[in-house]
């Protein structure tokens, strides 16, 4: 069966799954269901009116709590015994760890149609009374593009002077494994980049695109400013955003979500247009995506149904039509219709079409304590990028904790690179 008509008829059983459930109310559905998510500071607007689109529609209630620290509110949460009913979160190494133990539970048949990889790969589950499972645990509601650089028309062509924030709250330093994500992939190709994101490979084999990094950040002299790891990655001051506006850098390496701060005069690229000899990326045309995961950790029948409505096309075309153009959500499948788009966010949703292969961002899919790791060792590898004794002890600290979680049987999720599908829409 095709991917497209896998699609199909997903959206065919969600929709059957929405009426069945909707008719048959019981006690528990009549409450006010809480969705925990990661979208704040007016960014959670588009998804807040979409929730309420579907409030309209089934009757019940609906309450949506944003918080930039995600995964500290959810543990939070579960340990005083009051978890949402759906939380989305934009790391599947995370989900699959609340899979394993138990917290986050496996979708239903009607609703599976919807997990659609690379995000939402199936995970095996031990321990579970009738021997090792392997299901789906959560569905993609909002997706972005990486592997992009953005600029000005005007310098696009000119030797990049980088842009660089570190600082992003309690996960400070993705953006710096990004960069180190988004070489592997260029120059190693998508079958070296999966099996050195699920544990496969040490990390001391990916020590020659960290150097390459650091030749980047060092092109014109000296180490990057020390104030780049606590900058943050989009805030300025001032309620000013967007690090390209700042005056002292004219690229910057950053996902899809980036454009809400840009008008049409910044624009993207394909990072590996800035990477001489990138030839095994170039004939993949590869790119690294991520993703905004839902999932149930408090089943219901109104639970369930609302994760179904959240992946339909009435929900994505309303969280679509309140979006400002340059902030138009992307979804796994293809675009919305909902009013013309931005330029940016035309050609965003262009280099997703035209991808060959795209791959599930590294860290988000590597276990909790190893990607917090990796964090860490960019950000001491951007205090001094060029110190060769550093980045061995770096490397070695990584795969010590890689070996760690591999006796720990962490390493859950195997397939993270997949062809996109385009051009049609679930629901």
């Amino acid at each position: 069966m095709s991917r497209r008509i896998r699609l199909a008829l997903a959206g065919v059983l969600l929709a059957v799954w929405a009426v069945a459930t909707g008719g048959c109310a019981s006690p528990e559905d009549d409450r006010t269901l809480v969705v925990l998510g990661p979208w704040t500071d007016g960014e959670e607007r588009p998804f807040r009116e979409a929730l309420d689109s579907i409030e309209k529609e089934t009757g019940r209630s609906y309450v949506y709590t944003g918080t930039r620290s995600l995964r500290e509110t959810l543990v939070a949460q579960l340990q005083a015994g009051a978890p949402p009913d759906v939380a989305v979160l934009s790391s599947p190494g995370e989900l699959a760890e609340y899979a394993r133990d138990g917290r986050a539970h496996p979708l239903p048949e009607a609703v599976a149609g919807a997990a659609i990889p690379p995000w939402a790969p199936q995970v095996t589950v031990t321990g579970t009374g009738d021997g090792a499972r392997t299901r789906t645990y959560w569905v993609p509601v909002r997706i972005d593009l990486k592997s992009v650089v953005w600029s000005r028309p005007r310098v696009a062509d000119q030797e990049p002077v980088w842009c660089l924030g570190m600082g992003s709250g309690a996960t400070s330093g993705w953006p710096g494994t990004d960069w180190i994500e988004d070489l592997m992939l260029q120059r190693g190709g998508t079958a070296a980049y999966e099996a050195w994101a699920t544990g496969r490979t040490p990390w001391r084999a990916t020590k020659g695109v960290w150097e390459e990094w650091g030749r980047l950040l060092t092109a014109h002299g000296g180490a990057p400013d020390p104030r780049s790891l606590t900058d943050s990655f989009e805030a300025l001051g001032g309620g000013a955003y967007g690090l390209l506006n700042r005056g002292d850098c004219t690229h910057e390496h950053q996902g899809s979500f980036i454009r809400r701060h840009y008008g049409d005069d910044v624009r993207p690229l394909p990072t590996a247009r800035y990477l001489g000899g990138a030839e095994r990326a170039g004939q993949e045309r590869a790119f690294e995506v991520s993703g905004d995961m839902a999932a149930v950790f408090r089943p219901s029948a109104a639970a369930w149904d609302l994760l179904s409505r959240l992946t339909s096309r009435d929900a994505r075309e309303s969280w679509a039509g309140h979006a400002a153009p340059g902030e138009r959500p992307f979804f796994p499948g293809g675009e919305v219709a909902a009013g013309p788009p931005s330029a940016a966010t035309r050609e965003v949703q262009t280099l997703l079409d035209t991808a060959g292969r795209i791959c599930l961002d590294a860290s988000d899919a590597m276990p909790p304590t190893l990607r917090d790791a990796f964090y860490r060792a960019v950000l001491e590898f951007v205090g001094a990028p060029r110190d060769a004794a550093l980045l061995d002890r770096l490397l070695e600290r990584l795969d010590a904790e890689r070996r760690l979680q591999l006796d720990a049987g962490a390493f859950v999720l195997d397939d993270l690179c997949d062809s996109p599908v385009s051009g049609g829409q679930a629901g």
